[in-house]
């Protein structure tokens, strides 16, 4: 019986605190450039006005209903006087009405709050957003503003550009995701990485190897077109020729224009084989320019087979060659280092960038060159 009797109390309760709540009515919100309609942007407003429950909203059909009767066309009923007749009729305290409109980069929601009973605008709403598909997001935004809620600070951030400088801390773009694509190496690199004959420190590869990682992206400066960034790039390569072969690749970034044309340029590091040795520029020990490692002159003196070629008794105890290091099969695992350029473009759609770059990485043995594709989402610290 006591329960009943709570529960009887608390719906009470709520029907006073309801019946205390002035009441307010949407019409259709008027909408230039956008893939909604005047009628279903005013569905919208109407529903995140009703999410507030600041004010009692008065059903969509009811409205019709009440203004058809009256002979009232509410397609194009965006005025002050227009809004406060029809408030009048339909017996509200309050009338929301306004505009959503696409100006270039730009979604801007205006918002009016007009008192039926004296005609006058009570209070005003105007917020200007990037051009994201986000419609109701920004539409939540505009209303709770109006009503005085505060909105999801970090949907804030993400739809609303303040123009801030990026390298602000509570503003600072990053930037991370997955990134993959190919690579081949031209000059003389490839005979050694694509040839199978293991004699001769050949890797036996395929031409084109396949690079798969991860990207690190921070935006430090952003100046109306023009952002300047710091990118990480951890990569493996070579699986495809039960080779594992990682590197990192930090660089500094600029991004142009609109269309997000980027340039990047930095060091690159890899872990690769290597070994010391020589080449055989006169062919004393084989054919000439082939490559040997350091021992093969001393092993070729002890033998004196067919292929020693030497006459020269000076060179049979030194190696008139100077030592190079070169990539090898046969070497120890060491840290190769080199400088790669990097040029591309990012594509767009709603949150998600997806950044496509052709890479080139110079070296004096053998330039690589490759393509990578990645995605991420654009994010932002939340706010403090």
């Amino acid at each position: 019986m006591k329960t009943k009797t709570t529960i009887a109390t608390i719906l009470l309760a709520a029907g006073m605190i309801a019946q205390n709540k002035p009441t307010i009515a949407v019409l259709n919100i008027d909408s230039k450039g956008t893939i909604n309609d005047a009628q279903e942007m005013g569905y919208l407003v109407r529903l995140e006005m009703e999410k507030t429950g600041v004010y009692n909203v008065m059903d969509k059909y009811e409205v019709n209903d009440v203004l058809s009767k009256n002979n009232l066309d509410i397609t194009n009923c965006y005025s002050k006087t227009c809004l406060t007749d029809a408030g009048k009729l339909l017996n509200v305290d309050k009338m929301l009405g306004g505009s959503v409109e696409r100006l270039g980069e730009k979604i801007v929601i205006s918002l009016r709050l007009i008192d039926v009973k004296s005609g006058n605008i009570e209070k005003t709403q105007a917020t200007e957003y990037l051009n994201l598909p986000e419609i109701q997001k920004m539409v939540a935004i505009s209303v709770k503003k109006m009503v005085g809620q505060e909105p999801d600070p970090n949907m804030v951030k993400l739809l609303i550009d303040y123009d801030v400088p990026i390298e602000s801390p509570k503003n600072t773009l990053k930037l991370n995701g997955p990134r993959m694509g190919f690579a081949t190496t031209v000059g003389p690199a490839f005979d050694v990485l694509t040839g199978d004959d293991k004699s001769k420190g050949q890797f036996g590869m395929f031409p084109a190897t396949f690079q798969f990682g991860w990207q690190q992206e921070f935006q430090y400066i952003s100046a109306g077109n023009f952002q300047a960034l710091v990118e990480n790039f951890f990569m493996i390569s070579g699986l495809e020729s039960s080779r594992f072969i990682p590197s990192y690749s930090p660089m500094l970034g600029f991004r142009f224009g609109k269309g997000a044309w980027e340039f990047g340029f930095g060091p690159t590091f890899r872990l690769v084989q290597k070994a010391n040795g020589f080449y055989d520029k006169q062919g004393y020990i084989g054919e000439k320019n082939e490559w040997h490692l350091e021992d093969k002159w001393s092993t070729a003196i002890g033998k004196k087979d067919s292929t020693w070629k030497a006459s020269n008794k000076e060179l049979v105890s030194k190696n008139p060659y100077s030592s190079e290091t070169r990539i090898d099969s046969r070497g120890d695992i060491a840290l190769s280092t080199g400088l790669i350029i990097a040029v591309g473009k990012t594509f767009r759609s709603g949150y998600l960038n997806i950044p496509v770059n052709a890479f080139i990485a110079p070296r004096k043995d053998g330039t690589t060159i490759g393509l990578t594709v990645g995605f991420n989402i654009q994010k932002k610290k939340k706010i403090e």
